[in-house]
C-alpha cells in the first residue's frame, strides 16, 4: 500500500524521543516504550509490529495520553500537547481516537448499540438529541450494520460486528487520527479482511490517518504505507511499509518476517526461515548494549557495548551498528 498517496506537508503526528515507564518494586522501571521517534502523515498508516510485550499497545495509549509519557515530546498537527492538562486535551480528544482490540470488553453490554455509538456525543456535548441519533443511523450504515442493530445489544452480536460497533463508536466524534490498537486479532480470519476493507474504506472516504499495531505481518504490509518495528521498548526499523516488508534490513525484522507463513506450500518449503536463539529479556533487566544482541545471529562484541543510534541506510532507519555511518564508512562534519 506503500505507493498510496497520501498529503505532503507537516506529519499530522510527531513523536520524538517518546518514553514510558512504569515503577515496579525494588526501585526498579519497567521501560514499555524506549525513546521512540516516528511520524504519521495526513491520511497516513503506520504499522506497528513486534513481539508480544514489546511496547507497541504502550506506545499508542502514551500516544493519546491514557498513559503520561515520562519522556519525548507528542506533536499533534503541528501542536505540543505533551504537557497539556486533561481539560486542554479535550478538543484533542475528539480529534484522536482508539480501536481496541477486544471488541466486546470495550463495549458497554448495559447499553444498546444506538447508546454506546451515541455516547462519546453525549459526553462532548455535540449537537441536540436529534442530530445525535441521526448520526448514529448514517455511522450504523458506514459500518456496515442494519438499521434495526440499534436497538440490539452487544451480546447479540457477532466478534466482527461488535467491531463494527466499536468502529463506528469511534467515527462519531469524527476523528482525523485513530490509534488501532490490534483491531483484527480477536476475530477469525475469514472476519479479518472484511474489517480491514472498511477501514481501508473509511480512511479513504476521511482522509483519515492510522497507528495501525498488529502482529501480522502480512497484513500490516497490506493496510499501511509505513512500517515501524518494535523490540523491547525501541524501534529498531522504520520507513516505507513495501521496502521493509520485501529488503528488511535489521535483523529482528528480517528473522519477523521470514517466520510470517505462506499460502503456496512451494514456496514455503523453499522459504528461508531464520530461527532465533535464546529467550526475549526481561524488560525489567535489558542487556547491555543492543536490546537484540542477546538473540542475534549477526551479533559482535561492540554490539553488547553500545546502544545503537537510528541510522539512516537505503532510505529507512535501522537501529543497527553495521549500518552506522562509521561501518558505512561516512566521516560525519
Amino acid at each position: 500500500m506503500s505507493d498510496m498517496q497520501t498529503q505532503t506537508g507537516e506529519p499530522l503526528l510527531r513523536i520524538e524521543g517518546l518514553t514510558k515507564f512504569f515503577p515496579v518494586s525494588g526501585g526498579k522501571r519497567l521501560f514499555a516504550v524506549n525513546k521512540v521517534t516516528l511520524e504519521v502523515g495526513k491520511g497516513e498508516t503506520l504499522g506497528i509490529v513486534g513481539e508480544s510485550g514489546c511496547g507497541k499497545s504502550s506506545m499508542g495509549r502514551t500516544i493519546l495520553k491514557v498513559y503520561e509519557p515520562n519522556e519525548g515530546k507528542i506533536v499533534f498537527d503541528g501542536k505540543d500537547i505533551t504537557k497539556l492538562s486533561r481539560k486542554k486535551m479535550l478538543p484533542y480528544r475528539k480529534r484522536m481516537q482508539m480501536i481496541f482490540q477486544d471488541p466486546y470488553a470495550s463495549l458497554n453490554p448495559r447499553l444498546t448499540v444506538g447508546d454506546i455509538i451515541e455516547e462519546p456525543m453525549t459526553i462532548h456535548k455535540i449537537g441536540t438529541p436529534a442530530s445525535r441519533k441521526a448520526k448514529v443511523q448514517e455511522l450504523i450504515g458506514v459500518v456496515g450494520l442494519k438499521p434495526d442493530h440499534i436497538r440490539r445489544f452487544p451480546h447479540e452480536f457477532s466478534g466482527g460486528q461488535r467491531q463494527r460497533i466499536g468502529i463506528a463508536r469511534t467515527l462519531a466524534l469524527e476523528p482525523d487520527f485513530i490509534v488501532c490498537d490490534e483491531p483484527i486479532s480477536a476475530l477469525d480470519v475469514s472476519i479479518q479482511a472484511q474489517v480491514i476493507n472498511l477501514l481501508e474504506r473509511i480512511q479513504k472516504e476521511r482522509g483519515l490517518s492510522y497507528l495501525f499495531i498488529a502482529h501480522d505481518l502480512e497484513m500490516v504490509h497490506h493496510i499501511s504505507h509505513k512500517i515501524g518495528v518494535m523490540y523491547l521498548g525501541h524501534l529498531v526499523e522504520y520507513g516505507d511499509a513495501d521496502e521493509i516488508y520485501k529488503r528488511p534490513k535489521h535483523p529482528y525484522t528480517q528473522a519477523l518476517i521470514s517466520a510470517s507463513p505462506v499460502a503456496d506450500p512451494k514456496s514455503a518449503r523453499e522459504k528461508h526461515r531464520i530461527i532465533l536463539e535464546g529467550e526475549v529479556p526481561s524488560p525489567l533487566d535489558p542487556p547491555p548494549g543492543c536490546p537484540f544482541s542477546g538473540r542475534c545471529p549477526h551479533v559482535r562484541d561492540e554490539c553488547r557495548q553500545i546502544l545503537p543510534d537510528m541510522y539512516d541506510y537505503a532510505g529507512r532507519k535501522v537501529a543497527c551498528l553495521q549500518y552506522s555511518p562509521k561501518a558505512q564508512g561516512i566521516t560525519l562534519q
